[in-house]
């Protein structure tokens, strides 16, 4: 079983940061592409960044230039760091990952329970 634990959520006003991480455990075998969703109400889950396991990144044109995704492959963590805040990046975000597991051939997408982000105008 794998789980995906995010931390870092929370309130804050605009024009400031936050920093989510999602740690994998379980039985991994390997981790390919992890990610950072988001869901406001009311609306679809859109992806914010994403970041292949070579380190390839790519991010969601209302982020760029603010918001910077990063991994370290040794704690099996993936980072988002959100800068210059605004009200509409207020969501649910969510932590996603395609990892393989011990014993498969092939890797699942797996997601975090989600934290939230509330950015105060």
């Amino acid at each position: 079983q794998v789980q995906l634990v995010e931390s870092g959520g929370g309130l804050v006003q605009a024009g400031g940061s936050l920093r989510l991480s999602c740690a994998a455990s379980g039985s991994i075998f390997s981790i390919n592409a992890m990610g950072w969703y988001r869901q406001a109400p009311g609306k679809q889950r859109e992806l914010v960044a994403a970041i292949t396991g070579g380190g390839d990144r790519n991010y969601a044109d209302s982020v760029k230039g603010r918001f910077t995704i990063s991994r370290d492959n040794a704690k099996s963590t993936v980072y988002l760091q959100m800068n210059s805040l605004k009200p509409e990046d207020t969501a649910v975000y969510y932590c996603n990952a395609v990892i393989r597991t011990t014993g498969s051939v092939r890797g699942n997408d797996y997601w975090g329970q989600g934290t939230q982000v509330t950015v105060s105008s």
